[in-house]
């Protein structure tokens, strides 16, 4: 029985841990040839040996315009098309509006939003040659609402939320049968978020209410996210683009 992916070629950033990761898996065990990209190197390589398959790794930094080129020519080169781009990658600090430095904000526009407009920039030429397909961006709950405690990342999956739909009909223009969602993941346990529980010594409760006061709604897993990417990435999603999907165990929802 096909996948529902079957031979469809699918770029995933930011895949060699958490939600990245669990996309790449998905979308190879439901047919798809996936490039994974990182810029851990390390832990990608070890992830796309575990894949199997026809799955790679390829170092990328999505802040580069060159790497994405590199990533984009070494797709084609390998499989000969490009149907599916998973804008996944993205980093995190925790500062408030005032305590954050132009430094910092910087660094978080840079691989948070400048990062999915060169993804999105460079893709779309390639996947309207190989026929049309699908551009996923992962934003944020935090691009839906306020969140005090991460003002540049809000910001910033803000800025992937409109991107998204400026995207998405630009596309419909073009009539070239590609199509962009965002998607909005609350609070799900990756690596990130371990990382910000370190740095304060504080648990996934404690971050889940400093994120969001007075919303705690749990922690979901990067296969809820997982399943999404594959509804979108498929032939499934063909009538929607322009949308924003929330994953947020109904934090946006109050």
């Amino acid at each position: 029985m096909a996948g529902r992916v079957e031979d469809k070629v699918a770029i995933v950033t930011g895949a060699a841990s958490g939600i990245g990761r669990g996309c790449a898996e998905l979308l190879a065990r439901e047919g798809a040839r996936v490039v994974l990209t990182d810029v851990n190197e390390e832990q990608g390589r070890e992830a796309a040996k575990a894949i199997g398959g026809d799955a790679v790794f390829v170092r990328h930094d999505v802040s580069d315009e060159a790497s994405w080129r590199s990533v984009i020519d070494a797709t084609l080169a390998r499989f000969g098309r490009l149907d599916v781009l998973v804008n996944n990658a993205g980093i995190i600090i925790v500062a408030d509006v005032e305590s954050t430095t132009v430094e910092q904000w910087r660094k978080i526009m840079a691989v948070n939003a400048e990062g999915v407009f060169l993804g999105c920039k460079h893709a779309i030429p390639a996947i309207r040659k190989s026929g049309g397909g699908s551009i996923i961006n992962l934003s944020s709950a935090a691009g839906l609402i306020g969140t005090p405690l991460f003002a540049a990342y809000s910001a910033s999956k803000g800025a992937v939320r409109i991107l998204t739909k400026t995207v998405a009909a630009h596309c419909r223009e073009k009539g070239d049968g590609i199509r962009c969602n965002s998607i909005h993941p609350g609070g799900i346990d990756t690596p990130m978020v371990a990382q910000i529980t370190r740095s304060r010594n504080a648990n996934i409760a404690d971050i889940e209410e400093l994120a969001a006061p007075g919303r705690a709604v749990g922690y979901g897993q990067p296969a809820d996210i997982a399943y999404l990417v594959l509804y979108l990435a498929s032939d499934e999603s063909r009538f929607m683009t322009g949308a924003e999907l929330a994953i947020d165990g109904g934090l946006t929802a109050v």
